[in-house]
């Protein structure tokens, strides 16, 4: 999976409301996707620990760093991504 690059279009009436209250528009979107990027993060390392250690044929080590941990994840024959488990 390549990295995803995005973007936003705000018209002008919205860009004078948001300027109320926010000096940076941009820095505000990049800082909430931030924010959402290691919420999403917890959820799934909090989820998929819990599932590997319950897992009694799961017997490898948890890895400790986030790509390999991540990696693991998405090879087991249970994962599924939002669109697949709302399917």
């Amino acid at each position: 999976m390549a990295d995803l690059t995005m973007t936003v279009t705000i018209d002008d009436t919205d860009q004078k409301i948001m300027k109320n209250d926010l000096v940076d528009i941009d820095a505000w979107v990049q800082d909430a996707v931030i924010g959402k990027k290691n919420n999403t993060w917890k959820r799934f390392q909090s989820e998929w620990t819990k599932k590997l250690m319950d897992d009694e044929s799961f017997t490898d080590a948890i890895p400790s760093n986030k790509t390999d941990f991540v990696n693991l994840v998405l090879a087991r024959p249970d994962y599924k991504d939002k669109t697949a488990r709302e399917a």
